[in-house]
């Protein structure tokens, strides 16, 4: 991703993504990619600044307004991760449990299983201890409006 002009992404023996490395990462088209850019991304279709994720799993809201098919991504970092359910009115919170908890540097990466979604958090060591994070737990996950990013799918 540093070094590349171009780059091009095979999923499955098939070409799923190409362009350069600023449009792959800013806009990835398959889980795969996501997942190789450090993004959750899901597909849905939006309507009023929310998005219907994969024939109603969940929803997302976002301060982006299409409307239709979307992709709908957010940063592992923008997860907030709390222990009961927060105060206030996060637009996009849910319950999920932890299925994966692995040191990556000095930032942990948390798997998180839905339903409505999968997801992953990044958070600190001190984060996990005070939440006291292990396989299995739950938690309460939040992501801003502002955090996620919506483009046509």
């Amino acid at each position: 991703m540093v070094l590349a002009d171009r780059i091009v992404v095979i999923e499955g023996g098939r070409l799923v993504q190409e362009g350069t490395p600023a449009d792959v990462a800013r806009r990835p088209r398959t889980g795969y990619v996501a997942r190789l850019v450090g993004l959750n991304l899901y597909r849905g279709r939006a309507a009023g600044g929310t998005v219907v994720i994969g024939g109603g799993a969940g929803t997302l809201d976002t301060v982006d307004s299409p409307d239709g098919e979307v992709f709908i991504a957010f940063a592992p970092s923008s997860v907030a991760l709390y222990r009961t359910r927060p105060d206030g009115s996060p637009r996009n919170l849910w319950r999920a449990r932890v299925a994966a908890v692995e040191r990556q540097g000095d930032r942990v990466r948390v798997q998180l299983s839905g339903p409505p979604f999968d997801a992953v958090a990044d958070v600190t060591p001190a984060a996990v201890a005070e939440l006291r994070l292990a396989e299995g737990s739950t938690v309460w996950a939040a992501v801003k409006a502002t955090e996620t990013h919506v483009y046509p799918a």
